[in-house]
Formats: C-alpha cells, structure tokens, sequence
C-alpha cells in the first residue's frame, strides 16, 4: 500500500504544501514554521491491531531497517525514503526505568523514566537525526547540491548529526556557543569528523548564524525549525505508549529548551489518536530551567503574549535558550495536551537530579529539571499520587561529569543537599574501620 508524507504550512490560514525533497524550512507564502503531514486516509485504511502487531514485530528485530525504533514505524515516519538511503544506527527503543524508590520518597505511585539517554550519541536528538540524515541521503541521491549538513547547538544535536552524518559520509558542520557546553559534549562531532565553529556567543546567536549560512542551499538546515528532526521524535511517544502495552500514561513530563520535543511528543500521540491505537491522550507538562523560561512566562499570561528573553547561564545548559523556534508548534501542543508549564531553580534542579540518583538513576542536568518540576506539581496538587507518570530523560548522565563533580564536591553556588564527598583516609586497616562505622551509622539514622 501507497502511503505519503509532505511539508505543510502550520498557518490555518495558508496551509501550503511543500515535497519533502525540497530545500525549505519555512513557508514561502507566510513565512510560518512547517511541518510533516501524513495521508492520514490511506494509513487509517490499516486497523489499529494491524499496526500495533506490525510494530510489535518489527520492534528491535534484525530486519534492516525495522528494528530501529523509529524506523520500525517507517510508514508513519518517511515513507518514501528508499531503504538503502536510511541512515540508521539502530536508535530508539530505550528502557523505561521503573523509579519505584524515587516515587515513594516525592509522593507518587506510578513513576517512570523514558531514558532517551540511552542512545548512540547519548541523547533524544538520535530519534530526529536519523530521519533527517536519511532524507538528506536520499536528496543527495536524486541529484540535490547538498555539501553538507549544518546545526547550531548546546551539544547534544551536534553530536547527534556529526555521528549520523559521519555513518552516513555527509561533512557536518556544528556551530557551539563557546565555553557554554561540557567537554563530553565538544568532543562528541570533533572525534566524528565534524567542522566545529566554536562562536563567542549563546545558542540564540549561534541560531542566528546558521539560519543566515543555511540560506545557501549547498549547506542544510538540522535545526528542529527544520520538521523532518520531530518526524524522528514523534516516536518517543509512540514506543512509551507501545512499551506500556498500548496503554496511555496519565502524564508526560518533558525538559523544554528549543521546544521542537515538546510539538513532536505531541504529533506522535496524536498520530496514534486518529489511526485509532489509543483513545485518550496523557497531559503534557513541559518544565523549564527558571534562568531560561520565556515559555513559563508566556504560559503565566495564558500565551496571549510571547516575548524572547536573554537566556542565563543554567546548569541545564541544553535548554538554556531564550528564543526558542518552535514556540508556535510548542504552544499548540500544550493547549491540545490540556497541558502545564513550570520552572526550577538552580538549586531545585540540582537537588533533584542528585535524589534520583541515589536511587539508581545518572541524571543529567535537564532530567533535574524535569524531576524537580514533578516534585513541585505533586506539592502543588496538580499531579495526583495515583497518576501514572513518564518523565523524560533526555541525555546521558555521563555527558555532564563537571556538572555532578561539582555538586557532590560543594562548589556550586548553593547548599547541595545530596552531596556525597569522597572520604580521604590514610592507607590503614583501623583507620577505614572508624570511617564505616561511623558513615554507616550516620546513613542509618537518615534512613530512619
């Protein structure tokens, strides 16, 4: 069966409709954001237990290229993209962390943790990159001029497409906002082979730099203002849904930074609403760094106002941004997901990621944010102890090494409630004995 996916204006007004082939990010007519829309009659001409079996058996198979977790949902992914084109490392289908311990100490009895993390480069951004590298293949193959692929980044989708570009033999070329991310995250495209542009600026300038080079058709767009990246994250959604056994969460928490994971969690569980897989949709919660949050403001006026803001220096170095290109997209998503925004400070976010970690988890940063962002909501009474809940987690513990040296040393610029500092001893027997006993006992008392 024929299926079919194109760009499509977001403007209600315009609509205009673009191939997938085409060098655009934009809508030519209105200059609106665009996304990818799917013929949803000939998708919806399949039942929901034809699809929910397709991708039950597809699910980590050794079928190129279905065992990837996206592009096992490749008919509602891009489904014109020739298979030998995909550019795939075989993404997706990461665990659900069962936070048993961490819900019972903030107050809640059905917690998870979707961990994103747990990826080729580490983090979310291989969902969307996958789909954009493999169209960008198959582009090249039909006679595109495409040179090379470029983003602006924190970190995580430069490495993100420097590893998929370097699979793929496309050159890279990553601008980073100098000093403003971790080292795991900078030799992430420099080990694979990227161009990296080390900028004396923030992400927002970075952002400005790119859009203007990328003007140049030779050099395309990775940004998520380019809709082919949320084509690859709408199936974060999807596979929680599918790894619950088609059963919907009550609530989805997610980090939110430049916004385009907050529309694509969105557009996959929407998908699965109209196809008929699920009959209910999660609320949507999107948590914000309190030194970069112009969505929380905007939220605050019940969105009848957006204003960009200078985004400060935040732990949650990723979502530090203040002028975010998918506030449209985002806002959209929140008012059809019945949906909440909030913030954490530093100190919350920090406090946070460190609780879950004596528990079993290796947060990063923005998953700090997330978490902190429950505990608040779950005080406030707008998440029930008895709702089911999927935090997201967006990148690996292990890219923000600095970030949790420095917590659990004290040196950050505020108290850490969860530090736990290496003990110095000298090499003698009695000398370690003293140390456990008094340790254990003291950890004994605070588990009481």
């Amino acid at each position: 069966m024929g299926f079919n996916a194109w760009f499509q204006c977001i403007n209600e007004q315009c609509r205009a409709r673009y191939p997938l082939n085409s060098i655009i990010y934009r809508c030519k007519s209105c200059g609106s954001l665009l996304e990818v829309r799917h013929d949803m009659e000939a998708l919806a001409r399949s039942s929901a237990v034809t699809w929910m079996k397709l991708f039950e058996d597809r699910y980590k198979s050794t079928q190129w290229p279905y065992g990837s977790g996206v592009w096992g949902k490749k008919e509602w992914i891009l489904p014109q993209v020739d298979n030998d084109n995909i550019v795939s490392l075989y993404e997706g289908g990461s665990n659900l962390f069962w936070a048993e311990r961490f819900g019972k100490m903030i107050g809640v009895e059905n917690l998870w943790l979707k961990l994103c993390g747990n990826s080729h480069s580490g983090s979310f951004k291989d969902l969307g990159m996958t789909v954009l590298v493999s169209q960008v293949k198959q582009m090249i193959s039909e006679g595109a001029p495409i040179k090379a692929v470029a983003c602006a980044s924190t970190g995580d989708t430069s490495a993100a497409l420097a590893v998929y570009c370097a699979a793929a033999g496309i050159q890279s070329i990553v601008l980073l906002p100098r000093g403003k991310i971790s080292v795991a995250q900078l030799v992430q495209p420099i080990a694979n082979g990227a161009l990296v542009l080390s900028l004396d600026t923030d992400f927002d300038g970075c952002m400005r730099v790119v859009k203007e080079i990328t003007k140049d058709e030779t050099i395309y767009l990775a940004n998520s203002m380019n809709s082919l990246r949320i084509e690859g994250q709408k199936t974060v959604g999807i596979e929680i849904v599918q790894q619950f056994d088609w059963e919907v969460p009550d609530v989805i928490i997610i980090p939110g930074g430049n916004l385009g994971n907050v529309s694509a969690l969105g557009s996959g569980l929407l998908m699965m609403r109209d196809i008929g897989l699920i009959t209910k949709l999660p609320r949507i919660v999107v948590a914000q760094a309190e030194r970069a949050n112009p969505l929380y403001r905007s939220y605050l006026k019940n969105f009848e106002t957006f204003e960009p803001i200078q985004a400060q220096k935040t732990l949650a170095s990723a979502i530090q941004i203040g002028d975010p290109v998918s506030i449209e997209k985002a806002i959209r998503t929140i008012k059809q997901f019945n949906g909440i925004v909030a913030d954490a400070t530093e100190e919350e976010l920090a406090d946070a990621a460190a609780l879950g970690d004596t528990t079993g988890m290796f947060n990063c940063p923005h998953t700090g944010v997330a978490l902190a962002v429950l505990i608040k909501l779950i005080k406030a009474g707008k998440i029930d102890k008895a709702e089911h809940v999927v935090v997201i987690s967006t990148a690996h513990g292990l890219k923000f090494t600095d970030f949790k040296v420095r917590y659990h040393e004290g040196t950050l610029d505020f108290p850490c409630t969860y530090a736990n500092k290496p003990i110095e001893l000298p090499a003698r027997v009695d000398a370690v004995q003293e140390a456990l006993e008094h340790a254990l006992q003291k950890r004994r008392k605070q588990n009481v």
